[in-house]
């Protein structure tokens, strides 16, 4: 740099910059034009002041003094012990941390519908390898298609080996459930049959559990309490009573009608069988022939379910047959033309010996329509000589016997009934929130008039309110068992969510709800379910909405229940101060990373025995 250069740049010393020459081509500013300040001091001294703290709404809610991984305690209650209240006496204690669980069963032990049905005959229509638990099955069983005995006590034994019995409560009949609104709360009003005392109690969730056809009920015929003989409904047999050389009417063509009919026959003197609707029968529901005597398991394919590999396989070929066929239940389907002719083909072999009845029992509606009905040994029986099938309504009973609307009198000396129990699926209790009774509004003239929930499981309005196996409980596919364990699942899912989050209520909203029933609708108006039948899908009421299965495949609803929509679910919460996150996150941090002695990192474990589609996701694998 010159010499004029430096005494230049001294000059500027303690200069303004304003005096400095600002050139286009300076080269400190690349060319820029950059503003000029005024005065050096006014632009360093904001710089060195300290500056102001930044102002935002102090917190005014305090932390729960919780730890996130600590959830309350639930009071759970589950009406009844069938298979689906079994299920979920072993799963959710499983499944939910911190549960206190209590069942209440009104018979005096477990089994549901096997406890209550000991008419002869009685039996599963699935093969015993197919009607049972996915995690702790029977490889014992005596015959392909148990007794109901034998399927009582697999789950009785079921319920010994989890040890459920420590939850339930026996002879204890739930007569209504009531929330409080106030404590966001459900009472339980049971009335103990063993002592005739009443009692309430209280819970924070309620499940009901009671079955499709909990409550049988007689036919409400004239003059039928007139009748002196022998007056049962089929699900309520007299184990004293011997059918030998009597006159028996037996009124009803379901499942229990059509056991009782083929099993009963050989037996007595003449048997009246009063069959008011058709019904498709056929030999089986997916291709695994029934019989009316004891289908045994050989004792070759018995000694290979010793190796446990043999028996997974034995048993996946088995029951995957039940998840197929999802076509048959379609309008106009190649699969449900094609059932159509073998079933009529059935018919026409095992009529033989009286043709005549054909005409009068094949249904004028598609296969499907009704639930079809695996029926050994029954065709042969009611084509026998001392067999009358009768299709002429019923108009009267009297006291030696029953009157059809053509006034003729058929004297018997005993009358089962095989009518069916409360098909709309209407709770046999009152259940108040609100103002409003569940059971009213479920009923057909009803606010709603029929079973309205979200999915099967909730219905809004009523909080902390679910449903096992209730209205749109399974598919017509797949198995029972395994569609109520993964509804159970469902309701641990939510249930771990409330105790874990500090939700005081939960329940579906009504446009989820809406939505849902919706989609139904749509979806079953493409099956012969919406076809003129009566079925336990609809109430008994032909053309009425479909509510008995749920809108699709079991494959299908066991992906829905997987992964729970909680956008479709409205909360209340236990934070006084409105925040969601206040009680659920309590102070900040875990418990378990408190002590020293825990697993802090489960996830490291052999690489070789990860599963990339589940790592991070198994709900009690936490660090």
């Amino acid at each position: 740099m010159a010499a004029e250069d430096l005494d230049h740049a001294a000059d500027t010393n303690g200069s303004t910059l304003s005096s400095l020459p600002q050139r286009a081509s300076d080269k400190t500013t690349n060319g820029v034009e950059v503003p000029a300040v005024q005065n050096l001091t006014e632009g360093i001294e904001p710089l060195l002041k300290q500056p102001k703290p930044l102002s935002y709404p102090t917190p005014n809610i305090s932390l729960e003094q919780r730890y996130i991984d600590e959830p309350r305690q639930l009071r759970v209650a589950v009406i009844g012990a069938g298979l689906s209240g079994v299920l979920a006496g072993i799963l959710l204690p499983a499944k939910v941390p911190n549960i206190k669980l209590t069942i209440f069963e009104k018979n005096a032990d477990v089994g549901g519908t096997w406890f209550e049905n000991i008419y002869p005959g009685v039996r599963c229509d699935v093969p015993a390898h197919v009607y049972q638990t996915s995690f702790a099955p029977n490889v014992n069983w005596s015959e392909q298609f148990a007794q109901g005995p034998e399927i009582k006590a697999y789950w009785q034994g079921l319920a010994r080996k989890y040890d459920i019995y420590q939850y339930l409560k026996f002879s204890q009949r739930v007569e209504e459930l009531s929330w409080d609104e106030t404590r966001s709360l459900w009472w339980v009003n049971v009335h103990n049959l063993s002592t005739g005392e009443t009692s309430s109690q209280e819970f924070d969730f309620v499940l009901t559990a009671i079955g499709r056809f909990n409550a049988w009920k007689l036919p409400d015929y004239p003059g039928i309490h007139e009748f002196k003989g022998l007056l049962r409904h089929a699900s309520n047999w007299d184990s004293n009573f011997d059918p030998t050389g009597k006159r028996v009417a037996v009124i009803g063509n379901g499942a229990s009608g059509i056991q009782l009919t083929a099993n009963i026959q050989k037996h007595v003197q003449h048997l009246d069988h009063y069959a008011r609707n058709k019904t498709w029968v056929t030999a089986s529901f997916a291709g695994d022939e029934t019989s009316i005597t004891p289908i045994p398991i050989s004792p070759e394919l018995q000694d290979s379910f010793k190796d446990p590999n043999e028996y997974v396989k034995f048993r996946k070929d088995l029951e995957s047959k039940y998840w197929r066929g999802f076509s048959s239940w379609l309008k106009g389907s190649e699969l449900n033309d094609k059932s159509r002719a073998d079933f009529i083909e059935l018919m026409t072999k095992r009529l033989a010996k009286k043709p005549e009845l054909l005409k009068n029992i094949i249904p004028d509606f598609s296969p499907h329509c009704r639930r079809l009905t695996p029926g050994p040994g029954y065709f042969e029986a009611i084509t026998e000589d001392n067999v009358e099938y009768i299709q002429t309504p019923i108009k009267r009973f009297t006291e030696t016997g029953i009157e059809t609307l053509d006034g003729k009198h058929r004297e018997v000396d005993a009358v089962f009934c095989a009518t069916g129990a409360n098909v709309d699926m209407v709770p046999p209790f009152s259940i108040w929130a609100h103002g409003k009774d569940l059971s009213k509004l479920w009923r057909e003239d009803g606010e709603y008039g029929f079973p309205y929930t979200y999915l099967g499981v909730g219905t809004p309005g009523f909080p902390n309110l679910g449903f096992i196996h209730g209205p749109h409980g399974s598919g017509r596919s797949g198995t029972v068992p395994h569609c109520v364990e993964v509804q159970v699942a469902f309701f641990a899912k939510l249930l771990r969510k409330v105790g874990r989050e500090g939700i005081k209520t939960i329940q579906p909203s009504r446009r989820a709800a809406d939505d849902f029933v919706q989609y139904s609708d749509a979806f079953f108006e493409t099956t012969v379910l919406s076809e003129n039948c009566s079925s336990w899908y609809n109430s008994g009421r032909p053309g009425s909405r479909i509510h008995g299965l749920w809108p699709g495949s079991a494959a299908q609803v066991t992906i829905i229940y997987r992964d729970p929509r909680w956008e479709d679910w409205e909360y209340e919460y236990l934070s006084e101060t409105g925040n969601r996150f206040a009680w659920y996150f309590g102070i900040g941090c875990t418990k378990k990373e408190q002590d020293l002695d825990s697993d802090i990192t489960p996830y490291i474990r052999d690489p070789a025995s990860i599963d990339l589609r589940d790592l991070h996701e198994s709900w009690w694998d936490l660090p």
